[in-house]
């Protein structure tokens, strides 16, 4: 028995060493060829455990780059369609002041409304005039309550000449905009001077409300700014629009519209692995991210402990994830290394070469087999 202790031990140590790569974390990722094992797709695949499915792998190309590249202008065109057009015509809505003229009648004219006769005593009162109210009616002399909401001030013109000739002879009147209240914008995020924005009889453009909002900061991400209207949201990829010559002061906002710039702290990749310095990467100043740029910015690939043809990026998805494989000991993969473009949240994965990870099960192995010695000895 004082004999037998000891190379127990060591054979039990020895038999963890030769398992150990099945159950020490984070040192390899598991790819098979086998097909059964992901439900009878052909193809490599991440290989099951207790927590995840198997996971198909695509293989990264600049076939695949390019063809994923296309699929983005695609979309970017049809999302163009819908948003871009020519603006309508500012109309009238509750809350708007009209400044309104009749010809030849000074009495008519020094009729302002309610309390509104007076210079404004701060910048936040309206302008003198007559103000619409919250049912969208106007009250002038004469001619009474008239609705005017969703009218042109050439349209509310004519409906109050027609109502004023009742009682006078050719009325010549005159409608314009004192103040406008009605309808407004809104620019969130990553801006200097966020807020809400008037829209008036000028067309409000992208590039026109970014500006009047400070213009971007130092850490919009120009790609991610998210447009939401009428219950969607659109992202709106600058680079992307100026790239396939789709003007961005084309796109005119509508009432109600809300910009949001969005961080691009909050788009960044997570790198992992056989890296030098393992953290996370951020879009640059245009919003991009390829996969070179992520590598550069963590330091590049670890030399002496990656595995240069496992390279994997891991990109979450709805109900599972989707993973690409780089072999990237071909010249050719740091072109599709910088072709390919990242998303937010994608995680960049470099796997260490077979002798790292069995250099590392060892360093965790030894302590157990300088704990089964020592044991032995002391039984001697």
């Amino acid at each position: 028995m004082k004999h037998f202790f000891p190379r127990t031990a060591v054979a039990i140590a020895l038999a963890a060493m030769l398992s150990a790569c099945a159950f020490a974390p984070g040192f390899r990722m598991p790819v098979s060829g086998d097909a059964t094992a992901s439900g009878g797709d052909a193809g490599p695949h991440i290989e099951a455990t207790a927590a995840t499915p198997a996971i198909p792998v695509t293989e990264l190309d600049l076939a695949l780059v390019r063809r994923d590249a296309d699929r983005r202008k695609m979309n970017q065109d049809q999302q163009a369609k819908r948003l871009f057009g020519a603006p309508k015509a500012y109309t009238v809505g509750a809350g708007d002041v009209l400044q309104i003229v009749v010809w030849d009648h000074p009495e008519l004219a020094a009729a302002q409304g309610a309390g509104q006769s007076q210079a404004p005593a701060k910048t936040s009162d309206p302008a003198a005039g007559f103000v619409v109210d919250q049912k969208g009616n106007l009250r002038f002399p004469y001619a009474g309550t008239l609705a005017v909401a969703g009218l042109r001030t050439d349209e509310i013109q004519q409906k109050l000449a027609t109502a004023l000739s009742t009682y006078l002879v050719k009325p010549q009147v005159t409608v314009r905009m004192a103040s406008y209240r009605a309808r407004q914008v809104y620019v969130d995020g990553q801006v200097h001077t966020p807020g809400a924005l008037s829209l008036t009889d000028v067309p409000l453009s992208f590039y026109d409300a970014i500006a009047r909002a400070g213009g971007f900061n130092d850490n919009a991400d120009q790609s991610d700014v998210v447009l939401v209207r009428g219950g969607d949201s659109y992202r709106i990829d600058v680079p992307q629009l100026l790239a396939q010559g789709l003007n961005p002061s084309k796109l005119y906002l509508k009432e109600g519209d809300l910009l949001r710039v969005t961080s691009r702290d909050d788009n960044g990749v997570y790198v992992m692995g056989e890296v030098n310095k393992p953290g996370s990467a951020a879009p640059r100043r245009d919003g991009r991210l390829t996969l070179a740029d992520a590598l550069s910015q963590v330091g590049s690939i670890n030399s002496a402990t990656a595995d240069t043809a496992q390279m994997f990026v891991i990109r979450p998805g709805g109900d599972a994830a989707r993973v690409y494989h780089l072999d990237s000991r071909s010249p050719v993969s740091m072109l599709v290394a910088n072709e390919f473009e990242l998303q937010p949240k994608d995680v960049v994965y470099v796997d260490g070469s077979g002798l790292v990870r069995f250099n590392r099960v060892i360093s965790l192995l030894m302590p157990l087999i300088s704990t089964g010695l020592t044991a032995g000895v002391i039984a001697k």
